[in-house]
């Protein structure tokens, strides 16, 4: 099952891959290069993440995939996005 985020302002995304230092998302809103992030996980309350954009291009379906650097990642959220 894929994690899915609900933006701070608008729009929502699904976490495709987590690497040590990288989260790869689909997002049905897209982001500019240094640009901040922040949505909750859908599902479980408090619990938060905050990314850095590195790069975002536009799908032919519409959609975006964002890569990101994550932001004062807790281990409880990096232990959920894991399970992806």
């Amino acid at each position: 099952m894929r994690v899915r985020l609900l933006w701070s302002g608008g729009g929502e995304a699904t976490v495709v891959s987590v690497g040590a230092d990288t989260v790869v998302l689909r997002s049905t809103v897209s982001a500019p290069p240094g640009s901040r992030l922040d949505g909750s996980l859908r599902g479980e309350p408090g619990a938060m993440l905050k990314v850095k954009v590195h790069g975002c291009k536009r799908q032919p379906e519409g959609d975006f995939v964002i890569e990101a650097r994550p932001i004062d990642l807790t281990r409880e959220v990096r232990d959920r996005l894991g399970r992806t």
